[in-house]
């Protein structure tokens, strides 16, 4: 089973649910290789460079080539999980500052969960 980081950037299939294709996108890891090799589970956020839509909690992507992307692009946290045997290919990894602005953007937009 293929191990793979948080912060690296690989590409998956997306369905589209009006029209019976897939394309493959782009899409960065967020869960462990530990939660990976135990569930065979990779937990992913969508990287989208369109243009046309933004949401607030984008966060742009300042070093896109070095993180294997072909245009600018932004964070998306639109988050999901794939079978890890779905992923296609790895493209790079997110710079040192990406991560950071990246890091921040996620506890912006996912309180911490505790009991009690």
């Amino acid at each position: 089973m293929m191990s793979y980081e948080p912060g690296e950037i690989v590409e998956v299939p997306f369905p589209f649910v009006e029209r019976p294709i897939q394309k493959v996108r782009p899409a960065l890891v967020l869960s462990s290789p530990a939660f990976t090799q135990d569930s065979g589970v990779v937990v992913l956020a969508m990287i989208t460079s369109a243009r046309r839509s933004s949401w607030t909690s984008d966060v742009n992507i300042a070093d896109w080539g070095e993180a294997g992307l072909r245009a600018p692009s932004v964070i998306r946290w639109k988050v999901f999980s794939i079978d890890v045997d779905l992923i296609l290919n790895r493209r790079g990894a997110l710079s040192p500052a990406d991560q950071k602005q990246t890091s921040a953007g996620f506890c912006r937009c996912f309180a911490a969960y505790t009991a009690g």
